[in-house]
């Protein structure tokens, strides 16, 4: 969205960015990282001079709450901004709903600096005798417990709620799991976490070095709190404009929010098909011009890294996988960090 303003933002037009940190570090290339492909570095965006060069002031703060009547936002700092038009891009939050424990005792997936911090840490401990387990059978939680493996671990477990694999490729991804020997618990969540960590499961306690959770998505006490109209799981309630149903001066998109009338994964790939619907309709609510509808693709491509420098792609019933499968998500993301400079 930023990158597509800069040609629109002008000194009668005021555009304020606000995060907590000056960076945003690319899921994308996050397994990468922990496998040692990447420097962390190489997969952080610089927000605080993308958003100078669009024109935008950048304020490294956190929202904590919205004046929806006084059209306000209150940050963890004290400060407040006032707005016209409001863009609530702020992603999920990982679900520790229903797991006692887990949140006191996980290592949640994001935010991403964290996470890589906390793995630092492990392998300044040493990981080959770590026994790490993670919660969540999705895409990233099986590119996680690879990279993870890969980077020397001495066991990977992971926890799935799922019977079998969602992801396109099932049949590729189970290979590469087992090749890699990372286990996977089908049908076996967790359910409590008390502290070691011990993983409660259907399998019984068993004791882990660490447990890494991808388990799920859930709403940021920003929104929750807000009481714009939300969706059943609690995200912010959007039409095909991306604008909340409820507050016409409210967009919001990603993980963030829920299409009205359509199911739409929380999923980068659909979030950055947002991103360019939502930059057109900031342009177009500040002229009063009609605003564009956001229509989901149908399929999307998965890249799913297997710790190595080999892949898995999948779309729809075609599926592939090697290690140029990989080179091709290497010149994929990095030519995606690249383009903004």
């Amino acid at each position: 969205m930023l990158r597509r303003l800069r040609g629109f933002i002008s000194k009668s037009l005021d555009v304020v960015l606000v995060n907590p940190a000056p960076v945003h570090v690319y899921s994308g290339m996050v397994p990468g990282v922990i496998a040692g492909h990447y420097a962390p570095a190489e997969a952080e965006i610089d927000l605080a001079r993308l958003a100078r060069e669009a024109g935008a002031e950048f304020i490294e703060d956190a929202a904590q709450s919205l004046d929806l009547a006084s059209r306000r936002v209150h940050l963890a700092g004290g400060d407040s901004v006032d707005y016209d038009y409001l863009s609530l891009n702020i992603g999920s939050q990982p679900n520790f709903a229903g797991v006692p424990g887990a949140q006191a005792h996980a290592i949640a997936a994001k935010p991403f600096v964290r996470l890589f911090q906390r793995w630092r840490e492990l392998k300044a401990a040493g990981l080959g005798s770590a026994r790490l387990a993670v919660a969540g059978g999705g895409a990233a939680g099986i590119e996680l417990a690879m990279a993870m493996k890969f980077a020397g671990a001495a066991e990977v477990t992971v926890f799935s709620d799922k019977k079998a694999l969602p992801q396109a490729g099932e049949a590729r991804i189970l290979a590469a799991l087992e090749r890699t020997d990372v286990a996977l618990r089908s049908d076996c969540p967790v359910t409590a976490v008390e502290p070691g960590p011990l993983v409660v499961s259907a399998k019984g306690r068993e004791r882990f070095d660490a447990l890494f959770w991808t388990a799920g998505a859930a709403v940021s006490p920003l929104i929750a709190e807000s009481r714009l109209q939300a969706d059943a799981a609690g995200f912010a309630l959007v039409d095909e404009n991306l604008r909340s149903v409820s507050q016409s001066g409210v967009f919001a998109a990603g993980d963030a929010a829920s299409l009205r009338g359509a199911t739409v994964p929380k999923s980068g790939v659909y979030a950055v098909r947002e991103g360019a619907v939502l930059a057109e309709n900031l342009t177009r609510v500040v002229r009063g011009q009609p605003l564009e509808a956001y229509e989901p693709q149908k399929k999307s491509l998965v890249l799913l890294s297997c710790g190595g420098r080999y892949a898995i792609a999948a779309r729809g019933g075609w599926s592939a996988e090697g290690g140029w499968v990989w080179r091709w998500k290497d010149w994929i993301d990095r030519r995606w960090v690249k383009s903004f400079g």
